[in-house]
């Protein structure tokens, strides 16, 4: 594994943070977030979900920076440096999963384009008469259509990745996570004062710890754990970029309160709307596609409500994919490819790899008795990212332990009060909880 001479880095502190929120914020804050709380008894779930993310999440996510910043190098490289032996394998797992979340994730995201235009062309009227889940029916049951509005959308994502860490990257999440949370804001706006917004403004943000149950612990667990893109290297990669100045633990809180803040938001989004007009708020991944366009048809000016939460999903979805798509370009940067080749030739093979992913939505290829999709999907997120959580923190907590505490602290130059601590949830919390998540959250 050969390190670049000149390696990329971000040009400052608040783009390499504003990148990492970025890569963090996906469809999983706006998408999942809120119908898993809607099942799971609203505002109690909301706070287990924020502990875990404090004790959990940035744990993981400042071993994962740490590990980047310390080698300088991709996920595997950076295991080959600090380690050797079957330690570059957990590098490995990030690559395939990045691989394959992308090559799905891409699908979803063509989606949301989709759904953008759809909003000025006929979503609200059909929305009205009830026909929003024919519409979805129909759509994913072309192939034709949804490859077509995949390939716009992984197009514009290895423009990104082409582009670089600085003029590409930083670039555009500077610019594309300020306008996330300016349409979060006005979507906001407009659902808390709809008549009967206070219903779900009260089941939002009113505990009832009554509610919270050891199957609900463990949801809140896992998407603590995978709505901040962690175990599948992009956190270490990303972590490769940044300077030896920049105070690694402060950087991992700011990442998980951004990302953390976003799925609070889209919360305030969804249930004062659905509370509004009588939807049910556990109604499942159908909650975004089929159930909301009906909520916003309702709505005066209701076309340009439900083109802005499409845009909102457009832009959580292509801030994480340009980060997936870097995990895997920056394997063969490191190799000596250069930067334009591997974004195209990685971005193309993982296009390659979706196409199955929507067309399977239409009936086939099977894969075990899944669809495609589900298939890369369980692979990924059910597999190889809890494997990948787990080993990452016991890396650091027993085998790169004293390597760690010094990079973490600047070489002591910063202190970091909860040092010791962060030590040993490496060690022993975060890998049982993450095995948690594995072997009761799977339903093999």
């Amino acid at each position: 594994m050969t390190q670049n001479a000149e390696r990329e880095q971000w040009g400052s502190k608040i783009g390499f943070i504003l990148a990492a929120a970025g890569s963090a914020v996906g469809l999983g804050n706006i998408w999942r977030f809120p119908y898993i709380t809607g099942q799971n008894g609203g505002a109690a779930f909301v706070l287990v979900y924020i502990a875990l993310v404090i004790v959990i999440g940035s744990s993981v996510m400042l071993a994962e920076m740490a590990i980047g910043r310390k080698a300088q190098l991709n996920a595997v490289g950076s295991f080959q440096k600090l380690a050797g032996g079957l330690w570059p394998v957990v590098g490995w797992m990030g690559i395939v999963s990045g691989f394959t979340i992308l090559s799905f994730y891409g699908v979803v995201g063509g989606w949301t384009i989709k759904y953008f235009f759809h909003s000025f062309t006929g979503l609200m009227a059909e929305g009205l008469a009830g026909k929003a889940g024919d519409v979805f029916g129909a759509f994913v049951s072309n192939p034709t259509l949804v490859v077509a509005y995949q390939a716009v959308f992984m197009l514009t994502t290895i423009w990104v990745v082409y582009k670089g860490v600085g003029e590409g990257i930083e670039k555009y999440c500077k610019f594309l996570m300020p306008a996330l949370f300016l349409i979060l804001f006005v979507l906001i706006a407009r659902s808390v004062t709809l008549e009967g917004a206070a219903k779900g403004l009260d089941f939002y943000l009113r505990p009832d710890f009554s509610k919270i149950t050891g199957t609900s612990i463990a949801t809140a667990l896992g998407q603590a754990f995978f709505s901040l893109s962690l175990g599948m290297g992009c956190m270490i990669t990303y972590g490769s970029y940044v300077d030896k100045q920049t105070t690694l633990p402060s950087s991992a809180v700011q990442v998980c309160v951004i990302d953390t803040l976003v799925a609070f938001l889209a919360g305030l989004v969804i249930f004062p709307a659905v509370f509004a007009f009588g939807v049910d708020a556990g109604a499942g991944p159908g909650l975004t596609f089929v159930t909301l366009p009906s909520v916003f048809a309702m709505m005066p000016g209701g076309m340009i409500w439900s083109a802005l939460f499409f845009l909102l999903l457009y832009i959580a979805a292509l801030t994480s994919a340009i980060s997936l798509l870097e995990v895997v370009s920056a394997y063969f940067i490191d190799r000596g490819w250069s930067r334009p080749k591997a974004a195209v030739i990685m971005g193309f093979l993982i296009f390659a790899l979706g196409v199955p992913c929507a067309t399977s939505l239409s009936g086939a290829p099977k894969v075990y008795g899944k669809d495609f999709f589900d298939a890369m999907d369980f692979l990924s997120s059910n597999v190889l990212l809890p494997l990948g959580g787990v080993f990452i923190s016991l890396f650091v907590g027993w085998f790169w332990t004293n390597d760690a505490r010094k990079e973490v602290t600047n070489e002591g130059a910063h202190g970091f009060t909860l040092l010791e601590v962060w030590i040993w949830i490496c060690r022993v919390v975060a890998p049982a909880a993450i095995l948690y998540i594995f072997y009761t959250g799977l339903k093999w």
